[in-house]
């Protein structure tokens, strides 16, 4: 593998729709392995997909994209958003959750049950991530994550979400538990707002439960978050500190760590475009980039090269973080 080629497997282009165009079809011939089938802004806003989509959107239709997606990359690493009382991207195309409140009552076995079904579903399509399960703890403000978390009790949120990925991963799908190091009380919406965590040590201490049960889960992937939380790093935010991905990795944790979205992180903030701040969350710790494929991908490969060639970006760390992305994409 050549620098160029590890610099595009690290990263995870988020489309809207199923159309796999020109330029992100250079990028697999040319190295890339991974892709998200997101949603639209109004489908993320309402927490389902729209009725339109679920009338018109088949199983075939996602299958199409996906085998024209492994006929490029070879070893692909297809990722989705199906969250337990949450976001669910293949809407009726697999077998759906219950509510919230409906999970709560559920005994462990019958939700790593459901959970492999779905996972099981998902496969046949061709998906291989889901990016979930959601681990925040909530216990204050958090617009972000209203209509997706498990609640205020973090051994519940232990106790759901590990049954979660005991089921998905048995069944074949790689869990991305969410959002490390948790957001239990955010002050804005971290996709559209500068959002900063509010909560101090103890409080975010309170909230690890999940993501420790998760690792104990055999999770395969943990996503870090987008906000800032200066009781860990006063100076970046989660998916571009070293200080929270060591942190994470202390807990035990040796599997991928996946950024959030690079596009709300860099520009939000003001202080870097895109390109920076994946060179950035590299150097962090992170393996896969979360982004749009809106950007353009070539600035951001060759902004990555730069940096290993410039010596800002160590080549073992780049390699080490692509080989960890090439491990799990089948």
């Amino acid at each position: 593998m050549t620098i160029s080629t590890d610099a595009y497997a690290v990263l995870l282009p988020a489309i809207g729709d199923l159309t796999l165009t020109e330029p992100l079809a250079r990028y697999l011939d040319e190295g890339g392995v991974a892709l998200l089938i997101g949603e639209t802004r109004e489908e993320y806003l309402a927490r389902r997909m729209s009725d339109t989509r679920r009338a018109t959107e088949t199983a075939d239709d996602l299958k199409a994209l996906i085998g024209e997606v492994r006929r490029r990359a070879g070893r692909a690493l297809i990722a989705l958003d199906q969250e337990p009382a949450g976001i669910a991207r293949l809407h009726a195309l697999v077998p759906e959750f219950p509510d919230r409140a409906t999970l709560h009552r559920m005994p462990d076995a019958e939700i790593e049950a459901l959970s492999a079904e779905v996972a099981q579903a998902a496969r046949e399509i061709g998906v291989s991530m889901f990016l979930s399960p959601v681990l925040d703890v909530v216990s204050g403000a958090n617009p972000w994550l209203e209509g997706r978390h498990l609640g205020a009790d973090p051994a519940e949120v232990a106790r759901i979400t590990s049954a979660y990925i005991r089921g998905v991963e048995g069944a074949g799908i790689i869990s991305v538990a969410k959002h490390y190091p948790g957001h239990h009380d955010i002050d804005g919406d971290p996709a559209i707002d500068i959002a900063t965590v509010t909560d101090d040590k103890a409080a975010l201490e309170r909230g690890l439960l999940p993501f420790r049960a998760a690792i104990e889960a055999r999770g395969r992937a943990v996503m870090t978050g987008p906000a800032l939380v200066p009781a860990l790093d006063p100076d970046m935010p989660s998916s571009l500190s070293g200080k929270t991905i060591a942190s994470l990795r202390d807990l035990g944790f040796t599997g991928l760590v996946v950024s959030d979205d690079l596009d709300a992180i860099g520009t939000l903030r003001g202080q870097r475009d895109v390109p920076t701040a994946a060179v950035e969350a590299l150097n962090a710790g992170a393996d896969l980039l979360l982004l749009s494929a809106e950007n353009h991908l070539p600035a951001i490969r060759d902004r990555i090269v730069a940096a290993v060639e410039d010596g800002t970006l160590s080549a073992a760390r780049l390699a080490e973080a692509a080989a960890r992305v090439r491990a799990l994409a089948g």
